[in-house]
């Protein structure tokens, strides 16, 4: 009889670890943009607009069971975490680039040849819908008091050797386009390579492919943006950088960027979580929403740069966030894998 006790209790306890840690999003979030209303979009915008803001605000970014809408909070440590971190860098700060803007198109945009110089054969056919407004990276934040315009920095008159993505969403059919080191010629645009991104499905790219990030996964879903830290709420993973990645990757990722084979470095789409006991009380109102959502959704390991920085809209409306971030060390960070039966979605 004790031994039948003992069994049942044991099956009870891992059937209720199981479901704590099962794979879901929060319904919350799908109530909310379901509640809001899509404003009509008839031109281009920037990221960094009013009407913008009411646009991302209704859009839903990927499915409910897409892996950047995953809440993860309850996720199973990673046997190896520790080690990880301390690979990443454990008494390193926390950090942010305010890099990654985007322009949002009407569904009539119209499209225009890319020519695509460094990866054609990882990238994806245009003609793309790039409007004259698309943000470089970086704009216009990184380049503020330079005296450039816009259509300087997309010819690239300071011959910058630099990542330059480019971002194009169009909210309407839910399409996104992004570009790696895009840049205006006397002939049209030109990029290393380009990726296209269906938001209503869960397909990812083909094995073994870069995109514009080097772990081959979107940019646009792991960007903070300014509507949502005026909401208050960050309902998606966010991107993260590391100085050394593993030559592997994990599911959601579909390409490795390096020759290093230590086991105790990150994969390219390794996730990572605040942890559950870290007190975000007496944070900012703007610095708060990423620290839950860290601790909700993680952020995946994206490329290789500066380690254990994130990546916010380079929006003039967003407060300087350096001083709070650096608080937060490499040590308050775990890594977390899917749970045992995790089938991901098609």
């Amino acid at each position: 009889m004790p031994l039948r006790l003992s069994a049942f209790i044991l099956v009870a306890v891992t059937t209720t670890a199981v479901a704590q840690a099962k794979v879901i999003g929060d319904p919350a979030r799908l109530e909310r943009i379901k509640a809001a209303k899509m404003p009509v979009i008839t031109l281009p915008l920037s990221f960094d607009t009013p009407e913008a803001d009411a646009i991302l605000s209704a859009l839903e970014v990927f499915p409910p069971d897409n892996p950047w809408n995953l809440l993860v909070e309850n996720w199973p440590l990673h046997p190896n975490s520790k080690k990880i971190v301390a690979t990443i860098g454990a008494d390193k700060p926390f950090r942010y680039n305010p890099d990654m803007g985007f322009a949002l198109v009407p569904p009539e945009q119209r499209k225009v040849d890319v020519n695509i110089v460094g990866y054609p054969d990882e990238s994806d056919k245009g003609p793309f819908p790039v409007p004259s407004l698309v943000p470089i990276e970086g704009w216009p934040v990184h380049y503020k008091g330079k005296k450039l315009s816009l259509d300087d920095v997309q010819r690239n008159v300071m011959k910058e050797d630099a990542d330059r993505h480019g971002i194009v969403v169009d909210p309407t059919n839910r399409m996104l386009y992004e570009f790696y080191q895009l840049r205006k010629e006397v002939k049209g645009w030109v990029a290393t390579c380009s990726a296209t991104f269906d938001l209503k499905s869960n397909k990812l790219r083909p094995d073994g492919w870069t995109s514009s990030d080097a772990a081959g996964l979107p940019i646009f879903p792991a960007v903070v943006r300014y509507d949502e830290l005026k909401r208050g709420i960050v309902e998606h993973a966010l991107r993260v950088t590391v100085r050394k990645t593993q030559r592997a990757y994990v599911y959601p990722a579909t390409h490795f960027a390096s020759r290093l084979t230590d086991a105790n470095l990150p994969r390219m789409g390794e996730r990572l979580r605040l942890r559950k006991d870290f007190d975000v009380t007496g944070f900012s109102a703007e610095v708060k929403p990423i620290l839950v959502a860290l601790k909700r959704y993680g952020m995946l390991v994206a490329d290789n740069g500066l380690e254990w920085a994130i990546s916010v809209a380079p929006d003039p409306r967003i407060s300087v966030l350096h001083e709070e971030l650096r608080k937060i060390k490499g040590s308050d960070f775990e890594v977390v894998q899917a749970p045992p039966g995790y089938k991901p979605p098609k």
